[in-house]
């Protein structure tokens, strides 16, 4: 089957499914979404289901393709890179430092309740290798300790950037390297102080001349002041010489996750929005980045549907308010981003894969799997379909969470599982 006549296929399958089970979520998908009306004070549901241990199950995937653990007993990983001999970096990182419930707690507290101790974070990158390129990565060895929350990683020729929660360091990579020569550099400082939302999304340029960080804002919706919230909710272009930095795009809640379109050069960002509207607003979306766009919070959602819990309003700038490309669904928490540049077969070609870490926050949980959402033309269409579940099990159970996913150009999905510590590899079977 060509790209282009499996492409039609997998989006009307999905929406047979999606109608099937659910008509009305399904309206929450896509790019022209229908928003349901905001439900004012409501106290989040707080629904995540006990952690429960994989055993000898491993996540469902399409059939056609099979799936592995290929490092176990982790220390929270959240994002990974594949670097270009093949070896992949995992940044272990750990919980939020913000003294607000976050759903970090909610799991510990669910952990404890159930008597398992809770895994300490790594604060340190640990590299894999497949030695002799069977999938089978019998090799790890620490790259990199003592860091601050890694999160965001990016490889732009000899040098190999990392985000930690307060700083944007650089570290010298030399092809082949299983440890780091020396201590990093420091780029540039990032905002820490408080870190409602700690985690910096990482990307870089195609020549290498700029760096892109996802900063999260410091609240839902600015309770805690617009003091909190300077040089934040925003993506940061960062000169990667001089670490002199700009705000590239402003207005969104929490850019997670960022990616480069291949072809064309365009950055990408997952973003999780604002809560306590309801279990079906607002949706976390994914979305080219303009720049010097304006996403709109905290003053609107969606474009320019205004939230008018926020005080004051400025609908001057809600008139500029963008409209983002694609809702991935409500509360899903999107927290993984990579373009598939047809490394997992014909089928899944042309798009992203996206890692949905799963709802804190909603009575029937949403998310908790892994996305594909196709593209045409460079666009997102369609609906989101299914490619990595079974994080949540059928007895209600959640054995894992989705983070970071990443593409192996040698024809693998690589997602991080910063519950059960795992980072699990898809490939097509042969």
């Amino acid at each position: 089957m060509n790209r282009a006549a499996a492409l039609p296929a997998l989006i009307v399958a999905s929406l047979l499914a999606a109608c099937d089970g659910e008509p009305e979520a399904e309206r929450l998908y896509g790019a022209k979404p229908v928003l349901p009306e905001p439900e004012r004070g409501l106290l989040p549901s707080m629904e995540i289901a006990a952690p429960s241990p994989w055993g000898d199950a491993v996540p469902t995937v399409p059939e056609g393709y099979r799936v592995r653990a290929i490092a176990r007993e982790l220390k929270i990983p959240r994002q990974t890179l594949v670097l270009p001999n093949g070896d992949i970096l995992v940044a272990e990182g750990r919980g939020s430092s913000a003294p607000a419930l976050k759903p970090k707690d909610v799991i510990a507290g669910y952990i404890k309740a159930k008597g398992v101790t809770a895994v300490e974070g790594g604060d340190r990158l640990t590299l894999l290798r497949d030695a002799d390129g069977d999938g089978e990565y019998e090799t790890r060895s620490l790259f990199a300790e003592d860091l601050n929350a890694p999160y965001g990683l990016a490889l732009h020729e000899d040098r190999l950037y990392v985000a930690n929660q307060d700083a944007l360091l650089r570290f010298d990579y030399q092809e082949g390297q299983t440890q780091a020569s020396g201590p990093p550099t420091k780029v540039t400082d990032l905002p820490a102080e408080i870190n409602h939302h700690w985690t910096k999304a990482l990307a870089v340029s195609p020549d290498g001349r700029h760096l892109y960080v996802g900063i999260g804002s410091n609240s839902n919706i600015t309770e805690r002041g617009m003091a909190a919230e300077v040089d934040r909710a925003m993506v940061w272009q960062v000169d990667a010489e001089t670490g002199a930095h700009k705000p590239y795009a402003t207005g969104l809640r929490n850019p997670t996750a960022l990616a480069i379109q291949p072809d064309s050069g365009q950055l990408w960002a997952v973003v999780n929005e604002r809560d306590e509207l309801g279990e079906n607003l607002v949706p976390d979306y994914l979305t080219a980045v303009q720049e010097g766009g304006f996403y709109g919070w905290p003053y609107s959602y969606w474009g320019q549907n205004v939230d008018d819990r926020v005080r004051p309003q400025k609908p001057e700038l809600v008139d500029t308010a963008l409209t983002p490309d694609y809702a991935l669904g409500a509360h899903v928490a999107a927290l993984g981003l990579d373009f598939a540049e047809g490394a997992l077969g014909e089928a899944y070609a042309d798009g992203v894969f996206i890692g949905e870490h799963g709802s804190w926050n909603r009575k029937d949980p949403a998310g908790y799997k892994v996305v594909f959402v196709p593209f045409e033309d460079g666009r997102p269409t369609g609906q989101p379909l299914d490619f990595v579940t079974g994080f949540r099990s059928a007895d209600g159970k959640t054995r894992g969470r989705p983070v970071g996913v990443t593409v192996d150009p040698r024809g693998a999905l690589i997602v991080a599982d910063d519950l059960a510590n795992i980072v699990w590899r898809i490939t097509p079977a042969r």
